[in-house]
């Protein structure tokens, strides 16, 4: 989600979900028109960039360990959301699934020869997961039964199921080329919407969901995203043009509907950012909420049109 496309106000004056939000503070010195602390936000993004590209380069596992602590964590702060519904999920078996999926998906995807395969350990992970969410919640009646599951079921399939295909990028053939490519595309996508939606975004895309997101900031997502993906497609993964321009248009538009996805949970619960963990960025579902719904389809692209898949 880029910085620029935070929630705003409903516009017809009701409280979204019938709660009424924290009015946000006012912007402090340093903030920029977006509303966030720029310097901590950058700074934050250079030592997490750091850290993806020396793993991805020297130690694999440690990315993997990596995203699942940050999907660990995106799922801890979609429970707490959902919280504020009266919705309470299962998370201690929710937790411990997410670490199961992220891992075993990469474990069994660099088997030589492959004692298990991905596709049955990420399945299986993931039938323990919902079973033991549902068994867990066993203990505390039938009043709220139905409710609380279904907020497990959501956290499960929203966070570690989507995130798993990144592990599984990984793990292919040429897998760090693969998880760069994605990850490039979303992330160049997410700065020329920032970028072209501050200086001249006027026309908003969705106002009554995200109203600072426009379609200015659309265009330079597009841009900013085919751009990568056709460079990344030819240089990296030595793949036709147009593979490169199918990922950009594809990652760039699922990436746009992740924003909205987030932002309609986010008003629906009657919050500004998920949490403050990240500084100058919000909570870490603030910045997964692209990547996540963009890792299934960049996963299925290359798997079919990237020989080695």
């Amino acid at each position: 989600m880029t910085v620029s496309d935070t929630p705003g106000p409903a516009t017809d004056g009701t409280p979204p979900g019938g709660i009424t939000p924290t009015p946000a503070p006012a912007a402090a010195s340093g903030h920029g028109r977006a509303g966030r602390n720029l310097p901590a936000a950058i700074g934050l993004g250079v030592v997490l960039g750091a850290y993806v590209v020396l793993s991805l380069i020297f130690f694999k596992p440690a990315f993997v360990l990596f995203v699942a602590v940050a999907l660990s964590m995106g799922s801890l702060e979609l429970y707490h959301a959902l919280q504020r519904h009266g919705m309470k999920a299962a998370i201690q078996p929710i937790i411990v699934g997410t670490a199961a999926i992220s891992i075993g998906s990469y474990l069994a995807g660099i088997q030589r020869p492959v004692v298990f395969s991905t596709t049955s350990v990420l399945l299986a992970a993931l039938a323990l997961t919902v079973l033991a969410a549902m068994i867990w919640r066993i203990p505390g009646g039938a009043n709220g039964y139905v409710t609380d599951t279904a907020a497990s079921l959501m956290i499960i399939a929203y966070v570690p199921m989507l995130g798993s295909f990144a592990a599984l990028m990984l793990a292919g053939e040429n897998g760090v080329a693969r998880l760069v490519t994605y990850m490039l595309v979303v992330v160049m996508s997410d700065t020329g919407g920032y970028v072209l939606g501050v200086l001249f975004g006027k026309h908003p895309m969705a106002p009554k969901i995200s109203p600072k997101k426009s379609w200015e900031g659309f265009a330079g997502s597009m841009l900013f995203g085919i751009v990568a993906g056709v460079l990344m497609a030819i240089f990296a993964l030595k793949v036709p043009f147009w593979v490169g321009l199918l990922l950009g248009v594809c990652l760039v538009g699922i990436g746009v509907m992740g924003d909205l996805i987030e932002s309609l949970i986010k008003r629906d619960m009657g919050i500004k950012d998920m949490s403050s963990v990240l500084p100058g960025h919000g909570g870490v579902m603030d910045r997964l909420d692209s990547l996540l719904v963009a890792a299934p389809v960049a996963w299925l692209i290359m798997y079919l049109l990237v020989p080695g898949g």
